[in-house]
């Protein structure tokens, strides 16, 4: 199960976009999470899309590997697309499946909004394959800092949410652990009624939340052995500064951003 999600993992390389400050990334991500609402045509997403495979390609990562990490995800893409083949009704019938009809309108929404939905993925993805967990922190606390002025605890929500990212990868690996040892005394997950299915998952969880509850612990106390008392006083081993690196790919963000904008209808 670990294999299969990248979600939360970074993968080590010398790529341009392992290169990039993690500001940039960051804010490249969250304005591209914004914008990929505003394609609304086969020009624009198709745009986008060549934006998000080229920043794929430039990682340099196993473009293999990254497909498989996204294999979870395919199933709610999938399961988007047919909600809206059968729910929408618009434009002209098409064509009928089991007697239920097939609209225009219902290929194009469901299409576009699957896309959508996996282009989101993917840009979320690459940021944190190309990212170590300290790098997003540090990100996240510098482009948070204003609001410390209001007394707002930046560091400790940086800190939380690169160690949620830190921990899914591990999750994933004792999830992976306690179900290969339940399926070897003879538990089923995958057949049977569903009453049964939902009632071996039970065993499965328990141990879970034990060991991520035990693990939140071990790590609490490790960082209170080693002193830890917030933001308050502390240096950093490398300081982050936007390059012309940077500042490059900030300027061909913004020509895609324009290009969307003139493809749009």
């Amino acid at each position: 199960m670990s294999s299969k999600i990248i979600i939360g993992q970074y993968v080590p390389s010398n790529s341009v976009i392992h290169r990039l400050d993690p500001r940039v990334k960051l804010v490249t991500v969250f304005l591209f999470v914004i914008f990929v609402f505003f394609a609304n045509n086969t020009l624009s997403y198709g745009w986008l899309s060549v934006f998000a495979i080229t920043s794929a390609l430039l990682t340099k990562i196993n473009l293999k590997y990254i497909i498989r990490g996204l294999t979870p995800i395919w199933f709610l893409v999938i399961f988007t697309f047919l909600l809206h083949l059968f729910v929408t009704h618009e434009g002209q019938i098409l064509f009928q499946i089991f007697g239920l009809p097939i609209y225009s309108g219902a290929l194009i929404q469901g299409g576009a909004i699957s896309l959508r939905f996996f282009l989101l993925i993917l840009m979320t993805s690459l940021m944190t394959l190309t990212t170590t967990p300290i790098e997003i922190t540090d990100a996240i606390e510098l482009l948070l800092h204003p609001l410390k002025k209001i007394k707002f605890p930046v560091h400790e929500l940086a800190l939380m949410m690169s160690i949620s990212l830190r921990f899914i990868p591990t999750l994933m690996q004792e999830t992976e652990k306690i179900s290969k040892a339940q399926a070897s005394r003879g538990v089923d997950f995958k057949t049977g009624p569903l009453k049964e299915r939902i009632q071996a998952v039970v065993p499965l969880l328990i141990p879970l939340f034990v060991g991520a509850f035990k693990r939140a612990e071990e790590l609490a106390m490790a960082m209170e052995a080693r002193g830890y008392q917030g933001g308050e006083g502390r240096t950093k081993l490398r300081e982050l500064s936007i390059r012309r690196l940077d500042w490059s790919a900030m300027l061909v963000f913004l020509v895609v951003i324009i290009g969307l904008f003139l493809f749009r209808q």
